[in-house]
């Protein structure tokens, strides 16, 4: 008896800690642990996705496509490999900046200038989507399919689609979640915490940018 008595004193101890404040762990806000756990599940989807590609075209008979040739752009009359990707990569990497200072600025309660680095990384995430748009156009109209490719094994066009297009959605919500936790902290919603919403949408991003620098050494470049 005096076990479990003793037992249910320590479930209801348990019980009563977690669920005395706001936070978890007595310090760490229940968003930032939550959006933890939503990109550690994330990070084992993308995983098995890498995973599953390499696979594939380690196993495959068929010659893979080249990255340099099929995601080559021509400039006054020069092919450059990989030239799109580039810009992409970089701009990623550029969102990254803007979303540090956003929540450096956040922490210093600078609403104006969180808002605008956080408008400027949905800028630049936008932008990522709209060149991932038109790197899509074109190789849909160069014959990529989902089951075949005018350039070798048939599984590329699926193995494109699929992570490039995972990635993209991700890339896309960020977007509109940026715009709206910017609108949020503008309007004041914030005012009376620390703005660790900031952090929290700043998580996220980085997130998705570390992301790609994985698809960008599997996909492009190997």
């Amino acid at each position: 008896m005096a076990e479990a008595a003793a037992e249910s004193t320590g479930l209801a101890s348990i019980t009563k800690d977690w669920s005395s404040d706001i936070t978890t762990f007595k310090g760490v806000p229940w968003g930032k642990a939550m959006m933890w756990i939503f990109l550690l599940s994330d990070t084992f989807i993308f995983s098995i996705f890498l995973t599953s590609y390499m696979t594939v075209r380690a196993t495959t008979a068929e010659a893979w496509p080249n990255p340099s040739e099929v995601f080559s752009l021509t400039m006054f009359g020069t092919t450059v490999p990989l030239l799109l990707i580039a810009i992409m990569t970089f701009d990623l990497i550029t969102s990254s900046g803007t979303m540090a200072l956003a929540v450096n600025y956040g922490y210093r309660r600078d609403k104006k200038k969180a808002v605008i680095f956080m408008l400027a990384t949905a800028f630049f995430g936008a932008v990522f989507v709209g060149m991932q748009a038109f790197e899509w156009t074109k190789l849909i109209s160069e014959g990529v399919r989902p089951w075949e490719n005018p350039w070798g094994a048939p599984q590329f066009g699926s193995c494109f689609f699929m992570i490039t297009g995972f990635h993209g959605l991700h890339v896309s919500a960020g977007v509109v979640y940026l715009i709206i936790i910017s609108y949020r902290v503008w309007r004041g919603y914030y005012d009376d915490t620390n703005f660790e919403i900031v952090e929290i949408t700043g998580l996220y991003w980085h997130f998705v940018d570390l992301v790609w620098v994985f698809i960008f050494a599997f996909f492009y470049l190997w």
